[in-house]
């Protein structure tokens, strides 16, 4: 389990922890699997920066900028570069070749551009709103870590990789769908205690959890369609498009 942990959260954040010293496609199953709580320190830090931002009296908004920056740097932004070539890859050609090729060339066009601002635009604007709250903070960075467990979505079981080589290829199908089902009950059930603390209706993280899980699936089903498989910036645009839903429909 250790090496789970080590691969989920070095891939999934900047910190610096010691490579696995085993790597399969069991352990990368289970790193999968405990993705929202290996990325904890990310959405501590979130939370911490709000909460900051909104004692200091600052502008909702530039603080809501600050804090979305902060998870782009504790990613290494690379969730951003998936979302950013899925864009141009959806876009770019109805060939599932020349959309990957797309992809892999890395640099931005039109649509991977404008995919960065409006989603980074409705975590932003939202991020302000939940600010206004009373614990806002705490449930900014819950959410932070719920939208992660898309990943046991990406890589469930039948979801296959769309390359024979890159990152997919030792993800994809690696998480059982009774262990997807099970992360997303379990993200529901605590998105809705948070959400009852913070003094929403109970309902609400229900409503929460299945915007993240509809949004999140739905960028996943419709990659599987024209790319043939999932890659690694499907993974990241996923995680990215899921936050964004999950913050909207807590507004």
């Amino acid at each position: 389990m250790t090496n789970a942990w080590r691969l989920a959260i070095g891939t999934l954040t900047a910190l610096r922890i010691g490579s696995p010293s085993h790597v399969d496609r069991a352990v990368t199953g289970r790193a999968m699997v405990i993705a929202p709580l290996a990325v904890a320190p990310l959405g501590l830090l979130a939370g911490v920066v709000a909460w900051g931002g909104r004692e200091l009296d600052l502008a909702a908004l530039a603080v809501a900028f600050v804090v979305v920056a902060t998870l782009a740097l504790g990613s290494r932004a690379l969730h951003l570069d998936g979302l950013s070539d899925v864009a141009d890859g959806l876009t770019s050609s109805y060939d599932a070749e020349r959309s990957l090729a797309v992809m892999k060339g890395g640099t931005a066009g039109p649509a991977g551009a404008a995919a960065l601002v409006l989603v980074l635009g409705v975590q932003v604007a939202s991020i302000a709103s939940i600010l206004q709250a009373s614990r806002g903070p705490v449930v900014i960075a819950v959410l932070v870590c719920a939208s992660r467990a898309i990943l046991s979505v990406t890589c469930r079981v039948g979801v296959p990789a769309a390359r024979k080589d890159g990152l997919a290829v030792d993800y994809a199908g690696t998480v059982s769908s009774p262990l997807t089902v099970a992360v997303w009950v379990l993200t529901a059930a605590v998105t809705s205690g948070v959400l009852a603390w913070a003094d929403w209706p109970w309902w609400h993280g229900l409503v929460v959890a299945g915007a993240g899980l509809l949004a999140g699936a739905a960028l996943t089903y419709r990659c599987v369609q024209r790319f043939g498989g999932v890659t690694g910036d499907v993974f990241g645009a996923a995680i990215e498009v899921a936050l964004a839903a999950m913050l909207l429909a807590a507004t």
